[in-house]
């Protein structure tokens, strides 16, 4: 790739993320119908932003990769406008049935992301963000490093998210309880790295 394709990446990559654009008004489209669709809030996008961007930035990651991790920060559960609104909203924990349903998220939101220009770039890890370190997770079974590096970031933000927030069948975990809970799946769930990362800096934002 040239020096001035990598120029044209990171530039539009990074319009995506800005408001006053007709791209941004379509990702801006696509996250309202998600927020709408799965009762996610802008409250979790945002905070899975800042505890990705702090993991990126300790990493070291191009200004291109945290671009694009900011987009799949917020849009990785595209997919779940696929899912039956029974399920989404579902008041109770799923059964086995509604889980396998669940599952095929990732799947439909790397369809939806293949088909837009504005998304092809983030399609894999939104595919791989429920893979395990171990290669006990889904859709594929991808472990160690063949899951994408931004989709082992964004594992362990959102699941530290998911469980510091309450849902309408559990109440929320502290916040030890759950850095605690990530780092005992340190090399099992999550790259152990990236854990290391998280718990060393987490305590640097108010989230």
């Amino acid at each position: 790739m040239t020096v001035l394709r990598m120029a044209d990446e990171n530039m539009y990559q990074r319009k995506l993320l800005e408001h006053n654009n007709s791209h941004s008004a379509i990702i801006t489209a696509i996250k309202a119908t998600m927020i709408a669709k799965s009762q996610e809030t802008e409250e979790h996008a945002e905070r899975l932003v800042a505890l990705t961007k702090m993991i990126a930035t300790k990493l070291r990651l191009s200004a291109n990769q945290q671009d694009q991790l900011e987009l799949l920060s917020t849009l990785h559960d595209i997919g779940k406008v696929g899912i039956s609104d029974d399920i989404l909203r579902k008041p109770a924990k799923l059964n086995e049935e509604e889980w396998v349903e669940m599952r095929r998220h990732p799947e439909i939101g790397y369809r939806i992301a293949l088909s837009s220009p504005e998304l092809s770039l983030i399609a894999e890890s939104i595919l791989s963000h429920h893979e395990r370190w171990d290669g006990c997770g889904y859709p594929q079974g991808l472990s160690g490093e063949r899951i994408p590096l931004l989709a082992r970031i964004l594992a362990v933000a959102d699941t530290f998210d998911a469980m510091t927030q309450d849902r309408p069948y559990r109440k929320a975990t502290s916040h030890q309880e759950a850095i605690d809970e990530i780092a005992r799946n340190a090399g099992k769930q999550f790259d152990p790295q990236i854990v290391a990362i998280f718990i060393e800096n987490i305590a640097e934002l108010n989230v």
